[in-house]
This record gives structure tokens, sequence and C-alpha cells, in this order.
């Protein structure tokens, strides 16, 4: 299983040509002077699961997003991809509130 802990993440609702909406979380690493910022989204969360300060997302492909608590937010990395989500699929994909309860979200 693969583990990636970002510095910033968001979850994102998507609900394109779908009946049950899948939920995906587009995670951010901010990069230094010689790597650049960079990003990634899971497969779509199957499980979650909190601990302590951090919520740890399980995706179907058997990753874990372990990502704290005070790091949600949209980054340099990771605005551009959700732009051009939003610009390609519209009202499809939405952006979770930052108080959004994980622990009432049916995966």
């Amino acid at each position: 299983m693969s583990e990636y802990i970002p510095d910033n993440w968001v979850v994102l609702k998507i609900t394109y040509e779908r009946e049950t909406p899948l939920y995906k979380v587009l995670a951010g690493w901010s990069g230094g002077y010689l790597y650049g910022d960079s990003w990634r989204m899971n497969s779509g969360i199957t499980e979650m699961k909190q601990d302590g300060d951090y919520y740890e997302f399980y995706g179907s492909s058997g990753s874990c997003y372990r990502c704290h608590k005070k790091g949600y937010r949209i980054s340099m990395a990771t605005g551009p991809t959700y732009s051009s989500l939003k610009e390609h699929f519209g009202e499809a994909v939405e952006l979770m509130p930052k108080d959004t309860n994980w622990l009432e979200i049916e995966w």
C-alpha cells in the first residue's frame, strides 16, 4: 500500500455521468529550489479514518492519503488542476467545504 502525506489537500465531489457521487482527494506538495510543486489525485475514496490530527483517506487502488486537519486548502500546485476540472466538467466537480464532517459521508 502506498501512503502519501500531502502539505495541502481538498476533497472533490464528482457527479459527472454518475448516479452516486465519487469523492477524491486532490493533494499538493510544496517544492523547493531544486524541485517544483507537485500534486496527485487519488483513485476515489472508499474509506476514511481519523487518527489524532490527521484524516486517513483510503482509495480504491489501495493507497492512503494521510492529511493533516489544518492542511485543507487549494495551493499553487493544486489550483490549476482544480480550475481545469471545473472548466471541463462545470458543476459536476464540487469542492467540498472546509467544515465538512468527513465522518458522516458514505464513501
